[in-house]
């Protein structure tokens, strides 16, 4: 499944998309709900992998390494990753959920759940 979240800087989960197949690319999800096109209206800079590369002036993402990268490149790549670390937290909120690790049903049913997790408290981690 593929789900886009939008979290805060500090890695508190604002928004999750509904799901997607698995095979949707990352940009393409981004792209289908609407993320990349109101980054700019909103003035909103984003944070990404590189799987968004291309997406626009509003969305970073790292130097992809075809060779070995300049040290000022390899600076930007590991700040970058320390911004984004708080963010992917939101990410793995969701993956800790058995039930969705597990899930092979309709995306409509996994977006359901994906919006369960999203409402619970972030202290309500399962066991």
């Amino acid at each position: 499944m593929n789900v886009q979240v939008v979290a805060r800087p500090d890695g508190t989960p604002l928004w999750f998309s509904r799901a997607l197949p698995e095979r949707t690319h990352d940009l393409t999800a981004a792209r289908a709900h609407g993320i990349v096109q109101a980054c700019p209206t909103r003035e909103t800079l984003i944070l990404a992998d590189r799987a968004y590369h291309g997406a626009g002036a509003t969305v970073r993402t790292p130097y992809h390494r075809h060779r070995e990268l300049p040290d000022h490149y390899q600076r930007f790549n590991r700040v970058h990753a320390r911004l984004r670390a708080p963010g992917e937290r939101a990410f793995a909120r969701l993956k800790s959920w058995h039930t969705l690790r597990q899930a092979r049903c309709s995306t409509n049913h996994i977006s359901r759940i994906v919006q369960a997790v999203h409402t619970l408290p972030t202290c309500d981690y399962p066991e």
